[in-house]
């Protein structure tokens, strides 16, 4: 969206977890993302190390404690993920209300985790499991550039005009 005035456009990052892999939903979840018109700018399949868990979740230690992050960054490291750098008018946003509440047993009918995941948040308590929601979404803008810049070098990001943009910019 290079040539376009400024209309809210930003990039985001999502990962779909090892859950998502396993159940064989990567296809299934990302058409949801294209079917409202976000661009894929950056893609890549990887196994998480913990150097790199401890990258990405940086501040998650922090925010929710020691217990929430090891068991978050065991269950990232147990599996390949899939990234997507995402592009579009309100990325983050549009993303965050795609995929639901982060408890799937909170999320509505019709968003990601509502339609696919099924665990709840007393589930994961009892059994010391991560909440295997499917998807990892950026929180914010702040967060978006942080992430996407950590998973995607430039030389990794790619520009390229959609149909959806040439119709609607």
């Amino acid at each position: 969206m290079a040539n376009t005035p400024d209309l809210g456009v930003e990039k985001t990052l999502v990962l779909l977890k090892p859950d998502t892999l396993v159940r064989g939903l990567a296809g299934r979840i990302i058409t949801r993302f294209e079917d409202v018109a976000l661009k894929i700018v950056g893609v890549k399949m990887k196994h998480m190390d913990a150097k790199f868990a401890r990258k990405h979740y940086f501040d998650l230690e922090e925010r929710a404690g020691a217990e929430i992050y090891n068991t978050t960054a065991a269950f990232m490291q147990s599996g390949p993920v899939i990234a997507l750098a995402l592009e579009g008018v309100d990325a983050v946003a549009k993303v965050r209300k795609i995929i639901g509440s982060t408890f799937p047993n909170e999320a509505a009918p019709g968003t990601v985790r509502g339609d696919f995941a099924h665990q709840t948040k007393a589930s994961s308590e009892v059994s010391g499991k991560a909440v295997m929601n499917l998807v990892h979404a950026s929180g914010n803008s702040e967060e978006a550039k942080y992430e996407v810049d950590l998973w995607f070098d430039g030389s990794e990001q790619f520009e390229y005009e959609t149909l959806a943009e040439k119709l609607a910019y």
